[in-house]
């Protein structure tokens, strides 16, 4: 694997970590090979149970790489065209993982790497991130997954507050508002996120994969068609050792211990 990316595990969770701490972590076609590479790894890893996306540094990711963009922008768009191809080949990945991912936004997330935060199922932030779309500053229009996150998280008026504006939002905005599900003080995010993840490798994995398609197509289909898969994914869960095993705990009054199966 590239240097610009780092994986490890510990037990169930598997940490991919952007690593250009130089560059605050920027996207450029390196990282982005990487980091699906790490991320298809992972999600096809059946012992992963829980994937932690997170940066090296100061930085979670600034976003595209604009030293990048400058040595190639007079050979047309062919060259944006490949990287989009490969991040939203990423934001796919995170999105179809059969286990929880969770972003750990240990600082700015901006742009792609802003894309990345909201693709992933969980964000948890330290108190000094920040969160903002860029585009606007250098002439492009949003791509990552941007505006179908954002959209539907905040409503297409103040998606397009933040695309004009190049609005900047802090922690605990980002919180108030839903973008992120929990903020740590800098010196215990590391202990917060690694707790977190450990939480949520422990739990029903299968469960939470078939949640996680069902809240990916909750927007797209019928009430009806929405049921149907409903009771579908609910009866292959019934099925499940996991199953079995919380309903034992539930009445033994212990904790349920779930292998993901």
């Amino acid at each position: 694997m590239s240097e610009v990316v780092q994986m490890e595990r510990n037990g169930g969770v598997a940490t991919i970590r952007m690593n250009r701490p130089d560059r605050l972590n920027a996207y450029n076609a390196e990282m982005g090979e990487a980091l699906l590479s790490a991320a298809s790894e992972a999600a096809a890893e059946p012992s992963v149970r829980c994937l932690v996306l997170t940066g090296t540094g100061k930085a979670f990711s600034a976003g595209g790489d604009v030293q990048s963009f400058a040595a190639f922008q007079d050979e047309g768009p062919g060259k944006f065209m490949g990287m989009a191809i490969g991040l939203h080949a990423l934001i796919a990945t995170l999105r179809r993982a059969p286990k929880p991912v969770v972003a750990a936004v240990n600082g700015v997330a901006a742009g792609a790497g802003f894309s990345m935060a909201l693709a992933c199922d969980v964000a948890v932030a330290t108190a000094s991130a920040r969160f903002t779309l860029g585009y606007q500053n250098i002439g492009l229009s949003p791509d990552g997954g941007m505006t179908f996150f954002l959209a539907r998280a905040l409503g297409t008026q103040r998606a397009m507050e933040m695309t004009l504006f190049s609005r900047v939002l802090s922690a605990s905005l980002a919180a108030s508002w839903g973008l992120v599900q929990e903020i740590f003080p800098d010196a215990e995010f590391a202990s917060g996120v690694a707790a977190l993840a450990e939480r949520l490798a422990s739990g029903p994995t299968l469960a939470y994969c078939r949640a996680k398609e069902l809240y990916n197509r909750a927007l797209s289909q019928p009430l009806e068609a929405q049921l149907e898969e409903e009771r579908q994914n609910i009866s292959r869960c019934a099925g499940s050792r996991d199953f079995r095993e919380g309903i034992r705990a539930f009445l033994d009054k212990r904790p349920a211990r779930f292998e993901g199966r």
